[in-house]
């Protein structure tokens, strides 16, 4: 291979450009002492962003998922509380995230496990089972079919009947641990597998890995009640309880099939997806018999109109995102147009859509949810989104966000829509294309 060295008349030329240009010296200093967020941004385009919508759906106040990576669980229960609480007739209402998390993290190794076993025969530096060895089960992120996996085998709760602790809330040693065990576990099962072990041995170890994390996540957790009351007063101050619900009982009664009704659309410009077909992701899942992951793709148009389509009737968008590209903590705002990076830094780094999923500069890590719009009167379309987010109520606009419709077409990359939207479109989901482990659409459960 013909590696190239940078060489002494290359240096001397940089040395020669930074010195001779005078904004280098301003910049240097201004950067030695500030942070690189607030850089580049625009005011007069900010001012043209307001925080106001043609059309709002009410919504309780905001939540917060805290340091943890649960904004997919705090994202969809944030919708199921908008029909519990219009049933029981209260101001606000929490579902217990600290419950759905348990399971999702049970399961979760579970489902590695079965990972493991079914890559066994391929060598330990296989690109697959370095993936699964490296990105696997790392964190706290999931996906709109996970979280509709867990509801249907495990229920809901109110978050009273299983509240936070300190490691629900702050998962990064909780994941730690569990990280290195399970990476453990897949190296006591592949010797096992090499060593010729029968089914019933590897099933013997399977279940004591699997007790020793259901112990360790009741620590964590507490264990999950298998019953519990529903205490609450109501918007007219009348006081109710009901008794002996489980988490099984609790789902059927308020939200039935409500889940079954919703499929992910995404937007993935990219060669290797055409649009208008069906994706899963190879070994991204959580419960084993459960639903895969499921996208239909979509061009960004089209998604939009459908996220237009489904506020304007009243419902909610769970939708996911890069919540890492041009944002304004202090306004809360995502806009692309508010921050010019290049001329602060230099560095020209215009791409596509299409690019930043196949180069890795931009992936969906971060899901929230759609609850309002502003339509320019002049153009009759899109030109902000309001949206509820999980970071906590504090700050301006209570722990609501927005963005500007061009964040939207380029750092949008799922909306979870119903399915009567799409009629004609979901008949025959035979033809489902299976991506690799490590395709950027499985970022957001890594």
């Amino acid at each position: 291979m013909d590696f190239k060295p940078v060489s002494k008349e290359y240096l001397d030329s940089f040395s020669n450009d930074y010195n001779g240009c005078k904004i280098n010296k301003i910049m240097t200093d201004i950067f030695s002492k500030n942070d690189f967020g607030s850089f580049g941004f625009n005011p007069e385009i900010s001012k043209e962003n307001y925080f106001r919508f043609s059309y709002e759906i009410p919504t309780m106040k905001s939540t917060n998922q805290r340091s943890s990576g649960r904004c997919w669980i705090f994202a969809a229960v944030n919708i199921l509380r908008e029909i519990i609480g219009k049933k029981l007739n209260v101001d606000f209402f929490e579902l217990s995230q600290s419950h759905l998390a348990f399971w999702d993290k049970f399961e979760r190794c579970n489902y590695y496990l079965n990972c493991v076993i079914d890559t066994a025969a391929s060598p330990i530096d296989d690109q697959t089972v370095q993936y699964l060895l490296a990105n696997t089960f790392g964190g706290d992120g999931g996906q709109w079919d996970m979280f509709a996996n867990i509801v249907r085998k495990y229920g809901i709760m109110p978050k009273d009947a299983m509240p936070e602790s300190y490691q629900t809330s702050s998962t990064g040693r909780l994941n730690g641990h569990l990280y290195e065990y399970m990476r453990v576990c897949a190296g006591r099962i592949r010797k096992l597998i090499k060593e010729g072990a029968d089914a019933e041995k590897l099933e013997e170890l399977r279940k004591d890995i699997l007790s020793r994390v259901y112990g360790f996540l009741c620590r964590c957790f507490t264990e999950p009640p298998k019953t519990f009351d529903l205490e609450y007063i109501d918007k007219d101050k009348k006081y109710h309880m009901e008794r002996d619900y489980t988490p099984e009982s609790f789902r059927d009664k308020f939200i039935g099939d409500f889940l079954d009704n919703y499929i992910s659309v995404i937007n993935s410009p990219t060669e290797d997806k055409p649009f208008n077909k069906f994706y899963t992701v190879k070994y991204l899942g959580n419960i084993v018999g459960g639903d895969d992951i499921l996208y239909y793709n979509l061009p960004i148009d089209e998604l939009k109109t459908l996220v237009l389509q489904q506020l304007m009737d009243g419902e909610l968008v769970w939708f996911g995102s890069d919540s890492g590209k041009f944002r304004d903590n202090d306004k809360r705002l995502w806009d692309d147009r508010c921050f010019d990076n290049t001329a602060i830094t230099g560095l020209d780094s215009d791409y596509t859509k299409a690019e930043s999923l196949d180069y890795r500069i931009s992936a969906m890590g971060h899901a929230m949810v759609f609850c309002g719009v502003n339509i320019d009167e002049r153009t009759g379309k899109p030109d902000r989104w309001k949206i509820q987010n999980s970071w906590g109520p504090d700050g301006v606009n209570e722990g609501y966000y927005y963005c500007s419709d061009s964040w939207f077409d380029r750092f949008v990359y799922q909306a979870v829509i119903n399915k009567k939207y799409l009629k004609g479109k979901l008949e025959d989901i035979s033809d489902i294309k299976v991506l690799n482990p490590w395709d950027p659409m499985g970022t957001l459960a890594n």
